[in-house]
């Protein structure tokens, strides 16, 4: 069921969300790529900081939702943004240097046995990295599966996009049987939100937002109001400030040279 995002929304809390971004770049050891693909590139804030990193390569910008890319096309460098399928793009495009995703692959169904394609985009030597949510067991999202799955949002959100991810070590193992020299961990963030329902705010930008937009107008409110009623519960507010913890997954591979292809230089 198709769904639309709401930049503005998304950026609400740009900080948070960015510092993954930036803590997986950290630890990609390209020096001087030629080409630098952002798969996923959401409103292309954070593809900014490719051109800071590597400001001679040719840096493009990935995503699905049209309303990100008109965000992203404001944002200045020199990046060229472009609405595209990764799955269509993983299948025709030509090979980069460094390729980075960035909170994108959960919303792949089946995303593991993309990672060959994926693979086989990169050059001989050059660098795979991605980070995905791992909180999907958390009460930021427990709570939406359990509503929706009542009556009477039940039957109005069957089939809405759902994220989903894998622990480190399954990335590792398949990256690594595909001939990939394999770093991959877990973070766990105590992110620090304020305002009113910061938490409901957090999720309606990214992984509840299907299941909203899928429920009729005269039901939505409703649901929202419980919504925000169980999360409060969950998530108190002391001295007007919410934790929210957040487990992230990250994985840089770097590609086996064993291929024909131009490399990325690295240390």
């Amino acid at each position: 069921m198709p769904h639309t995002w709401d930049p503005d929304r998304y950026l609400t809390y740009a900080d948070e969300r960015g510092r993954p971004f930036v803590e997986l770049l950290a630890r990609v050891g390209a020096e001087r790529p030629s080409t630098v693909v952002d798969l996923g590139c959401g409103p292309g804030n954070l593809t900014a900081l490719l051109r800071d990193r590597w400001p001679d390569a040719d840096i493009r910008g990935l995503d699905s939702s049209p309303e990100m890319i008109a965000k992203a096309d404001a944002v200045d460098g020199g990046i060229t943004f472009e609405v595209a399928d990764l799955r269509t793009w993983a299948n025709a495009a030509d090979p980069v240097d460094v390729l980075v995703s960035n909170a994108t692959l959960q919303w792949v169904p089946g995303h593991l046995d993309l990672l060959p394609r994926l693979v086989a985009r990169v050059t001989p030597g050059g660098w795979l990295a991605f980070q995905v949510p791992g909180n999907f067991e958390e009460p930021s999202h427990t709570i939406r599966r359990e509503l929706a799955a009542a009556a009477p949002y039940a039957e109005h959100v069957a089939g809405v996009a759902v994220p989903s991810s894998h622990d480190p070590a399954v990335y590792l193992a398949a990256l690594a049987r595909l001939g990939c020299d394999v770093d991959a961990w877990e973070t766990t963030y105590l992110h620090v939100l304020t305002g009113p329902d910061p938490v409901f705010t957090w999720v309606s930008g990214t992984g509840a937002r299907p299941t909203l937009q899928a429920l009729p107008d005269d039901l939505r409110p409703r649901f929202e109001e419980e919504f925000r009623r169980r999360l409060r519960a969950a998530y108190p507010e002391r001295d007007r400030r919410v934790v929210l913890p957040f487990r992230r997954i990250f994985v840089v591979a770097r590609v086996s040279t064993g291929s024909t292809g131009s490399t990325a230089e690295a240390p």
